[in-house]
């Protein structure tokens, strides 16, 4: 026998389904617009993108809705205050812009050309990330219908950049520059998924990244092995060391200082990972790999969500062509990526790797380290109260106990974090079959209607458990 389901839970069901089909067809319009920022044939589509989303937005209720030009693809910022003048508020982000995809790279349709297959619709962009960004505009009008409110129980804004597919090379600056506008006392990512269908789950944190490209030069030109090899120093030998000494015998990087200031896991986290469904064979097998490896001492899920790495992206040098070619190259090359956890600051690693390099290098070998604009990591505490309202919300919308799991890759959520100094929490119901970048993405339709009654809910419980967390 299923257990009752409470008035406010059936008020938004009700609506949503009433909804339903209306919501659809809006979202597969908009999944119509190739909104592609990586290829500048589609800048024009971008716009376009932006302009749709900022119009419907408008006719969802927001009052204030405007267009943000950046160096690159426009954003979207909407904002809809709450009647009442102490109400948290709450800054939600996503993104308009999508993965290029083509016929022939595999999908079975259009890919801009949305379709439903049973209870799942195919399209670039289905599930990252309009359809994602898409579910608050009718999970703000179920909160409405289910409260009798006339304005959301929260100040709630919203901030839907264009570029993140291209890397948000101008979202950094875009935040600065409109902080005040932004300012937020948590902020909610709907730009990330869940462990499965049958197990919901909300991601705490994400790790940061900071990466370089260390060059190594030797001799002013390639030259004889056998006329000068043994008695000068070989670039390419210089890297190869450098690269076997990044870990110690137990997987531990060996960088002096890069583990400063890291947050360990706490024993509660250990235990709420180990509950989860892992199947490490199966994993093995989407990794394409034999075996797992890692630090010694935590598990495979720890490894690649709540622990620092060093990885070699790329090493070369010398002579790549077929035969031999009996030479000392003049120079190596070595590409490294480096996620950091909580804890760690990036410009620290960044000093620990240069003060490494330079100890590892030999003498007569000249060397050049190049880091990139580095990531922050971002994690939000079990007990903060914005998380525990995004857990009660989805505990309401899916009617099961709902699970935590972090994000091993980056993203720009740290930007938002650090900028704003508010809290992250994310809030997506993306499942991995969905299959992000890839043919044939899809979103199960289901799942995003689940999406649609978490937002209906947590306005609401934000509202009332951030008044008395404070």
């Amino acid at each position: 026998m299923s257990k009752p389901v409470d008035d406010a839970v059936s008020t938004v069901r009700t609506y949503i389904e009433a909804h339903r089909a209306a919501f659809l067809d809006d979202l597969m319009e908009w999944l119509r617009i190739p909104s592609v920022s990586a290829q500048p044939d589609h800048a024009a589509d971008v716009a376009r993108s932006a302009d749709w989303l900022a119009a419907k937005l408008r006719d969802t209720g927001f009052p204030t809705c405007e267009i943000w030009p950046t160096a690159g693809a426009p954003a979207v910022f909407a904002e809809w205050p709450s009647e009442d003048p102490d109400a948290p508020t709450v800054l939600v982000y996503g993104h308009h812009d999508v993965q290029p995809a083509a016929r022939e790279d595999g999908w079975d349709t259009d890919p801009f050309e949305p379709v439903i297959r049973g209870n799942r619709l195919h399209a670039r962009g289905a599930a990252d990330d309009k359809g994602q960004v898409f579910f608050h505009t009718l999970g703000v009008r179920a909160h409405l219908a289910a409260t009798g409110r006339t304005a959301p129980a929260v100040h709630l804004k919203l901030l839907v950049e264009g570029e993140e597919e291209s890397g948000s090379p101008h979202f950094r600056r875009l935040v600065e520059e409109r902080a005040e506008r932004l300012a937020a006392d948590a902020v909610i990512v709907s730009d990330t998924g869940m462990w499965s269908e049958d197990t919901p789950t909300v991601c705490t944190g994400m790790r940061g990244l900071a990466e370089c490209e260390i060059e190594l030069h030797g001799p002013g030109q390639d030259i004889h092995s056998g006329s000068f090899g043994g008695a000068v120093p070989n670039p390419a030998t210089a890297a190869a060391r450098l690269v076997a000494a990044l870990h110690d015998e137990h997987a531990r990087v060996a960088v002096p200082g890069f583990y400063e200031g890291v947050t360990e896991l706490t024993d509660r986290e250990r235990e709420l990972f180990a509950e989860l469904p892992f199947d490490e064979e199966r994993w093995l097998r989407t990794a394409r790999s034999t075996a797992t490896h890692g630090e010694a001492g935590h598990t495979t899920l720890e490894r690649v969500w709540a622990r620092p790495t060093a990885e070699v992206n790329g090493i070369g040098g010398g002579y790549q062509g077929p035969g031999s070619k009996t030479i000392i190259p003049s120079s190596a090359l070595v590409k490294l990526s480096f996620r950091l956890v909580a804890g760690q600051d990036p410009d620290h690693v960044e000093k620990a790797v240069r003060a490494w390099a330079a100890d590892q290098v030999p003498a007569g070998i000249r060397h050049e380290i190049t880091f990139g604009p580095a990531t922050r990591p971002c994690l939000t505490p079990l007990d903060h109260p914005a998380l525990q309202s995004v857990v009660r919300a989805m505990g309401r919308a899916f009617e099961q106990p709902i699970r935590y799991t972090r994000e091993g890759g980056s993203g720009p959520a740290a930007d938002l974090q650090e900028v704003l100094d508010a809290p992250v929490l994310f809030l997506g119901i993306s499942v991995p079959s969905d299959g992000w970048h890839a043919p044939n993405e899809k979103v199960e339709l289901d799942l995003l209607m689940k999406g649609v009654e978490t937002a209906a809910h947590l306005w609401g419980d934000l509202a009332e458990n951030w008044r008395e967390a404070h």
